[in-house]
């Protein structure tokens, strides 16, 4: 791992491969290692940069890595649009897993110039209803009092539809600071809605979604794909919400669809 100071942040990295840059952005409660399968499958075309947002794995949240208030997804955003800046990449393509498509929607917006193409991953352009809102805030609350265990314990069976991964899954939950998954939470609960971003993209776009995902239905990824008419719609059968961990040969050549 790398990393770089942005936006008064330390933000850890990995970056392998050679090609065209891609940034690949891991969803909730994750880290970059959730693309520890699908990386070796595309660094042969791909330059590969894959962070830990603010919070999460090994980045932080300030200098001296306490937490500094609320954030927002384009905040996050703002961090990987820093890190750009620090590894002087001008333009990329950006795919994203699941929380991470709202920080990869917020980057859209914020950044088009420096969007080559947009992968999204078992995510959705909608907000929050009132009573998910309110139900992240109340995860949030239970994390602060009992730890991160709270979130593993009810996230980990639902990310896979392969019961042999969820361990892994939520080993990888579990070594995520509390803090990190706090701040996450608050963010996601208060992100805008993305679809009239959507409709407006004039990038390659490549939607994926596994038919069995227990948190994001398919139809959501149908919803998105009605709003771009470039976009290029993979469901993958008996896949549930993290194709990159279930089926990454599929999700590689689908990302790698973008740019080949």
């Amino acid at each position: 791992m790398q990393t770089q100071t942005i936006n008064g942040i330390k933000i850890a990295y990995e970056r392998r491969g050679q090609g065209t840059p891609l940034v690949l952005i891991h969803g909730f409660p994750l880290d970059h290692g959730c693309w520890d399968a699908l990386a070796p499958l595309l660094d042969g075309q791909a330059d590969l940069i894959m962070p830990d947002l603010r919070g999460m794995g090994q980045s932080g949240f300030g200098a001296a890595g306490a937490p500094q208030g609320a954030y927002s997804v384009a905040d996050m955003a703002a961090d990987i649009a820093g890190l750009l800046d620090a590894l002087k990449l001008d333009r990329v393509f950006v795919a994203a897993h699941s929380m991470g498509g709202y920080v990869a929607m917020a980057f859209a917006r914020a950044y088009p110039q420096r969007l080559a193409g947009l992968g999204l991953v078992s995510t959705q352009a909608l907000p929050d209803a009132p009573d998910r809102k309110a139900g992240r805030y109340a995860t949030a609350g239970q994390v602060a009092e009992q730890g991160v265990v709270v979130v593993a314990d009810a996230m980990a069976p639902k990310l896979t539809a392969n019961v042999a991964q969820v361990p892994d899954i939520r080993e990888m939950i579990l070594r995520q600071p509390a803090a990190g998954v706090i701040g996450a939470l608050k963010a996601m609960a208060e992100r805008p809605d993305s679809t009239d971003l959507l409709a407006a993209l004039k990038v390659p776009v490549a939607i994926l979604c596994g038919q069995a995902d227990a948190l994001i239905p398919p139809d959501r990824s149908r919803e998105m794909k009605t709003l771009i008419a470039q976009a290029v719609l993979t469901e993958l059968p008996g896949v549930g919400h993290s194709p990159m961990l279930e089926a990454p040969a599929e999700t590689a050549q689908t990302l790698g669809g973008l740019f080949s």
